[in-house]
């Protein structure tokens, strides 16, 4: 659990994920492959790509007649604000505030009154070219300031949040303009002109815990998605070899659509399966239907003040293991569930279930889109967690080392489908 919050107390960002996943494959030996160059891949290798930043995939090569793909697939971004470019607002009177708009489908009200500070990336000039560094602004930078109820008599009664007013975050008073820039461009190491571009969200300030009489929960900002991330690559990185390629894949975008380069809807995946199987003259269409995706993304715990807004037979529990996840927004079908129940029966991993109560339909996850490039047998999967798309949300604290089992499991077999057969080796 240590483990797990020093992950998340560290990327606050999502291309703060991405430097973290990527500094341990560096350390763990992997060659890092650009996209931009040809590939050079040898049975035995063991590679990373990143594409903007923001999004990685990682993969083993071990035989050159591997039989096919067996690929996690989580996201590295969360509900949040996204920074405007021209950042900061003068006024009313002498306050200076950040022009800021919601990415995302987040729950609004746990942001205000909250110590908040800044974290991305910004492009900076760097000689005849331009560079990515980092932000990650390292003070209480911000805050969002509810309206007092004696002015507001309705606070308690189902406010609803104007984003272009009630969310903008409180900097300073009688700040320059330009201040923002300033302090951003400090924690760049750079001159404010020097930075060309940027990507900074809001970000909380405040750490994740482990609490409760047993310490049986966890609450943390960007468990959505980053505790699937985190337990997807546990089990990817202690994986015994087989006769299949893992892929682990981190995607950014996942909360506005995955309709970018780096999202699930791009070509990131589908161009990695091109690129593996050309290398090792194997037949793509062959490799793909022997091939399993568990996309990995958080699912809805039974609500201890509100059970009654869960389906009646489908309640999952935090700390009671892996949750499928079955409706029309989900991948998952009869097939990929029976392979990935019996895989974590064998893995000796408790199995839970969730579908949306028929009249509230829940968000979509990266497999329904990754499939529209990459065509597998898919399950959807979670850990059950309490607020999600909360600035702070909570998990169970042993269910990331259900995952780790599961996927270590899930990356130490291959997958083998024959009309209507599956078996796993």
């Amino acid at each position: 659990m240590k483990d797990l919050l020093t992950f998340l107390n560290d990327s606050p960002s999502q291309f703060h994920a991405v430097e973290n996943i990527r500094q341990e494959l560096e350390q763990a030996g992997y060659t890092r492959l650009s996209e931009s160059h040809p590939w050079e891949l040898k049975v035995g290798g063991k590679y990373y790509v990143t594409r903007n930043g923001s999004s990685l995939l990682a993969f083993r090569i071990p035989k050159a007649d591997f039989a096919g793909f067996m690929i996690s697939a989580s996201h590295s971004d969360s509900p949040t604000f996204h920074i405007k470019e021209n950042a900061q607002l003068k006024g009313p009177e002498a306050y200076a505030r950040i022009n800021t708009e919601g990415y995302g489908g987040m729950l609004c009200a746990p942001w205000l009154d909250r110590p908040l500070t800044v974290a991305g990336r910004v492009l900076v000039k760097a000689g005849d070219a331009i560079e990515t560094r980092l932000v990650y602004v390292d003070r209480d930078l911000l805050l969002i300031p509810n309206v007092a109820i004696h002015m507001n008599r309705e606070a308690n009664s189902g406010l609803k949040y104007d984003q272009k007013t009630d969310t903008i975050p409180l900097m300073g008073m009688g700040q320059e303009e330009g201040a923002f820039r300033s302090i951003v461009a400090e924690a760049a190491g750079c001159a404010p002109g020097d930075i060309l571009g940027t990507d900074l969200y809001l970000c909380l300030r405040q750490k994740g815990v482990t609490w409760g009489a047993g310490n049986e929960f966890v609450s943390a900002p960007r468990l959505d998605d980053l505790q699937c991330a985190y337990g997807c690559f546990g089990g990817f990185m202690a994986a015994a070899d087989s006769g299949s390629v893992p892929v682990y894949a981190l995607l950014d975008n996942e909360e506005v659509g995955s309709r970018t380069k780096q999202g699930a809807d791009g070509t990131f995946l589908s161009d990695l399966v091109g690129r593996i199987c050309a290398a090792f003259g194997r037949d793509r269409a062959t490799a793909v239907a022997n091939s399993f995706m568990v996309s990995a993304d958080n699912a809805h715990a039974v609500h201890p003040n509100h059970p009654e807004l869960h389906d009646a037979t489908h309640r999952p529990m935090m700390n009671g293991g892996v949750v499928i996840k079955f409706g029309v927004r989900y991948a998952t079908d009869g097939a990929a569930q029976a392979v990935f129940t019996a895989l974590c029966r064998q893995a000796g991993v408790p199995v839970q279930h969730f579908s949306n109560r028929s009249d509230l339909p829940g968000g979509g996850t990266l497999g329904l889109i990754a499939n529209a490039h990459v065509s597998v047998n898919t399950v959807d999967i979670g850990l059950a967690q309490l607020s999600m798309h909360s600035c702070f949300e909570t998990a169970g604290a042993q269910d990331t080392g259900h995952l780790i089992k599961a996927m270590t499991a899930f990356y130490s077999a291959s997958f083998h489908e024959d009309n209507g057969r599956f078996t796993l080796s």
